[in-house]
């Protein structure tokens, strides 16, 4: 299996600037692993150690049991077998599509080239697009011969630096399923280096969100977002409810009500109740939590309310589907379902 495996990688750039702090992070032969995290957190700098580009200061990195970077040892980027999907794509302007997607491969003749050249097309999506050249492209076009010319050598892994974000909104969805579908046809083990919580979400098997140079959490996609590490990480990934609760047993007593805990930490009492905000309902019943509710905002498919709920300090957001049945300046119930998690009140650093 081409199992990769980071273990203890540490960088920094110059007197006192850590950039990965120790990170750990393991993606199993066959996945596609998203690493998620807020710019500077050290995304890029990660993918240009796993791809030889940069040397670690400290921890190795290994790729189907074989060593690219250790303590003494740092193996060329050409012989680690890893394809790379750059932002944009960057083709070769002056090659046709079929050359660009055959420019790795080495050992074949001219005709076994071509004929890789157009499995690969045809694989992402392209195929009889080969003789044209990538200025007749479209931008999701020039992304998919990009993963095409990546996957062409065969490679053990396959690293996509952000390459959705020159794509409008509209197209990235769809050339997003394509990538993936491709991945899993080939089989190959991939890493996604995004700043988009939706995109790591509904493309990966796995995801890591980065903080500070360390993963904070690596995990599957529905457990990032259902069973969030702590209060940081809720936040960062998806819209976040955060009250403050008090716990017995599997349920906690929150400004919203009772609320039941999944896994409640073994001996805390009192915290952080996470919860998302398609968890809480607007209602009429008068024993329900009861505010003011102060802004509506419609995206189409829902529609987020934010409720300034009585004796709470902060308002809440509730998701909604369709639009809002409330408006500004009206008085609304709302209510809880489904499960929260309870975490310890973060320590402030002075």
């Amino acid at each position: 299996m081409t199992d990769l495996q980071i273990t203890a990688v540490r960088k920094a750039y110059g007197a006192g600037t850590t950039v990965l702090d120790g990170l750990h992070l393991t993606v199993p032969g066959g996945s596609l692993a998203a690493v998620l995290g807020p710019s500077g957190c050290g995304k890029t700098t990660l993918l240009r150690i796993v791809a030889g580009f940069l040397r670690a200061d400290a921890g190795s990195v290994t790729l189907g049991g074989r060593t690219l970077t250790a303590p003494g040892v740092h193996l060329p980027p050409e012989r680690r077998r890893i394809g790379i999907v750059p932002q944009e794509g960057a083709l070769f302007p002056h090659l046709s599509v079929a050359r660009n997607v055959a420019f790795g491969l080495t050992g074949l003749d001219r005709a076994a080239r071509r004929r890789r050249a157009d499995e690969m097309l045809d694989l992402v999506g392209l195929s009889g697009y080969g003789n044209r050249m990538p200025h007749e492209l479209s931008g999701g076009q020039q992304q998919r011969v990009a993963l095409a010319r990546a996957l062409a050598p065969e490679p053990q892994l396959v690293l996509l630096d952000e390459p959705f974000n020159a794509l409008d909104s509209a197209l990235r969805a769809g050339v997003r399923a394509d990538v993936r579908a491709a991945l899993q046809a080939t089989g190959a083990t991939a890493v996604l280096v995004t700043h988009d919580q939706q995109e790591a979400l509904s493309t990966a098997d796995l995801v890591a969100v980065v903080r500070n140079g360390r993963v904070a959490q690596c995990a599957a996609p529905q457990d990032v977002y259902h069973r969030p590490a702590d209060p940081w990480v809720a936040a960062f990934v998806g819209d976040a409810v955060i009250v403050s609760g008090t716990a017995a047993k599997d349920e906690a007593t929150t400004p919203l009500g009772r609320v039941a805990l999944a896994a409640p930490p073994s001996g805390l009492r009192e915290g952080l109740v996470l919860l998302r905000p398609e968890q809480l309902r607007l209602t009429d019943a008068a024993a329900d939590a009861r505010g003011t509710v102060t802004d509506v905002r419609f995206y189409g498919h829902d529609a987020m309310v934010t409720v300034a709920v009585d004796g709470m300090d902060a308002p809440v957001d509730v998701r909604v589907p369709g639009p809002a049945p409330v408006r500004p300046g009206g008085r609304t119930g709302v209510r809880v379902t489904g499960e929260g998690t309870l975490h310890p009140v973060p320590h402030v650093r002075h």
